[in-house]
């Protein structure tokens, strides 16, 4: 996703298009360790919640068949948001030049 302001809340509940059970997303921008991709969500399956790794699931915003719920939202998140965004926007003027 190139516009990190369109990402859910934490606490978001979705399902991904061909998914069988919903996610609760508990991450954003969150990079699997074994193969140094980077994905917009970390989610674990709803409602049984964290039951480990196995449970544990990378996907990006455009996997997103429907929003079910979107998570808390407040100032503090906004700010997060933005520098999130700036810290994108900064990365991507790297690779340009």
């Amino acid at each position: 996703m190139n516009n990190v302001k369109e990402l859910l809340p934490i606490g978001s509940v979705v399902i991904l298009r061909e998914g069988q059970k919903r996610l609760m997303t508990f991450g954003i921008k969150q990079q699997d360790m074994r193969t140094g991709t980077e994905y917009d969500y970390l989610g674990v399956i709803y409602p049984e919640g964290n039951i480990g790794q196995g449970g544990q699931f990378f996907f990006n915003h455009a996997d997103i068949e429907q929003v079910f719920f979107t998570g808390f939202a407040d100032e503090e998140r906004e700010t997060f948001i933005e520098k999130l965004y700036e810290h994108y926007q900064q990365k991507e003027q790297k690779s340009i030049n």
